[in-house]
């Protein structure tokens, strides 16, 4: 029996509608209070439910990530390092533990799973997208000594006016997902859906609609300048990610309004699968979760897209709403992306046997926490926030520390700073209680190493299919 924020019961368990994007900058948001961007869908959602404001990814990057959700485990504890090494079914997730209460758990669009053939635990995947081939980024596990990344180019290439396959995946999506969800109507079994768009994540083109929305003369410029990265680890990364190359001043305002036409169009999906609930009268017994994989830096600092330790990228959207959780509510605590896998499970009464806590009942009481070891990097990144500061170890580099309640961009780094040299001391303490990170730092190189040995070493990964987005189903 499920109670409300007031500990009446509820009657019968109810569904859960996990509605995931990509890409989306915990900023971008008309709720977050961004000066332009309009999500209006995601805003009434907002002041329905509870918005969780400290959110983090696991790991910034798709393929991780999603491992990390779907498990509600760390990307350390499962092996997930990269985007070659996706989630193919172990261990098992929230979708194989609802499905054993005898629901259905239906999964609609991007999974970023290893293949259709792997049981994942969805009863039924519409228009799945899996890693590209099966095998997912090759060239990326060449960290020791990273291979060329002309693929970079790709982002400036292509932005502005126009449709592109990944919106017209994403309206496949939710037409399939909607004419589901109306089916259910008088479905005496509560359900869980999975609806995963690509939006916004690049090409950085929209249908003409949404750019309408966003006038050249009225997109702002990046909230953060760019900046020098004498962070050696940093630094090695930017210049593997060199996207910022590619644009001129032009160009990358073309990219942030086309960026912010995407997440209207996101919305606008968003709100069709909503108003599917409304239609068939389940929008009262449906639990509803939006998040995202990982953020989007969106030419602050320089950089474009996620991979780095910095707030857009390892900051996530929140939203969760229906029966049980308080509306119109902030919640400040540190969440995670690890946390939905318990959230899903605690409504059908299970216990979760991940490292998450449910959002609908249990304390949130730990550090944030996330760690990043794919492509551009020459050593693995760990991040923790707590208590006002955030703590990053790259191993074998010198930390960052940076006063997030003071500095919340994060541009002042205290690290080595013999003022705070007891709270660099104290963070680096709590860090080893959540894992040992060099032995993770190994363990991550020595499995990435054994793969391109499979695939003919540095050569045999240079040479295998180049892309800069998974394509869709579609392509």
């Amino acid at each position: 029996m499920v109670t409300d924020v007031d500990g009446s019961e509820l009657g019968a368990e109810p569904n859960v509608l996990v509605i995931m994007s990509d890409e989306h900058q915990a900023r971008a948001l008309g709720c977050a209070g961004h000066p332009v961007v309009q999500t209006p869908h995601l805003d009434e959602l907002a002041a329905n439910g509870t918005r969780f404001t400290n959110t983090w990814t696991p790991s910034p990057i798709c393929v991780p990530a999603r491992a990390s959700f779907a498990t509600g485990r760390w990307v350390h504890d499962i092996g997930a390092w990269d985007s070659v090494q996706a989630y193919a079914g172990t261990p098992p997730g929230w979708s194989h533990a609802m499905a054993a209460t005898g629901r259905d758990v239906v999964s609609f669009g991007k999974l970023h799973h290893r293949s259709a053939a792997d049981d994942d635990g969805f009863t039924h995947r519409v228009l799945p997208m899996f890693i590209a081939g099966g095998v997912g980024w090759l060239q990326g596990l060449a960290r020791h000594d990273p291979l060329d990344y002309p693929e970079a180019a790709e982002l400036a290439e292509h932005t502005g006016s126009g449709e592109t396959t990944y919106t017209k995946y994403d309206r496949l999506i939710t037409d399939r997902a909607t004419d589901w969800i109306r089916g259910r109507r008088n479905n005496q079994q509560p359900w869980v859906a999975f609806v995963s768009f690509v939006a916004p994540h690049y090409p950085l083109s929209a249908p003409t609609e949404f750019m309408d929305l966003y006038p050249r003369s009225e997109v702002p410029p990046p909230e953060i300048p760019s900046v020098v990265h004498d962070h050696p680890a940093v630094a090695a990364m930017q210049d593997f990610f060199d996207y910022d190359t590619y644009f001129d001043r032009a160009g990358r305002k073309d990219a942030r309004r086309a960026y912010y036409a995407l997440c209207s169009f996101m919305d606008h999906n968003v709100g069709q699968v909503l108003q599917a609930l409304e239609d068939s009268d389940q929008r009262d017994n449906t639990r509803v979760i939006y998040t995202s994989d990982h953020g989007e830096l969106l030419g602050n600092r320089g950089l474009w897209c996620k991979s780095f330790m910095y707030r857009d990228s390892v900051d996530v959207p929140l939203i969760v709403a229906g029966p049980g959780m308080a509306r119109g509510h902030i919640d400040t605590r540190e969440a995670n992306l690890i946390d939905i896998a318990s959230t899903i499970t605690e409504t059908a009464g299970l216990t979760s046997t991940g490292s998450g806590s449910s959002l609908w009942a249990d304390p949130l009481d730990r550090p944030g926490f996330s760690e990043y070891h794919d492509g551009g990097s020459v050593t693995g990144s760990f991040a923790i926030r707590t208590g006002g500061w955030k703590y990053i170890h790259h191993e074998g580099f010198a930390p960052q520390l940076f006063n997030v309640e003071d500095d919340p961009d994060e541009l002042v780094d205290r690290a080595g700073d013999a003022a705070v040299s007891t709270i660099e001391q104290s963070y680096a303490a709590v860090l080893r209680d959540i894992l040992d990170p060099t032995e993770a730092n190994r363990a991550a190189f020595a499995s990435q190493a054994a793969i391109m040995d499979a695939h003919g070493g540095r050569q045999g990964v240079a040479d295998a299919f180049r892309f800069n987005h998974t394509p869709a189903p579609s392509d």
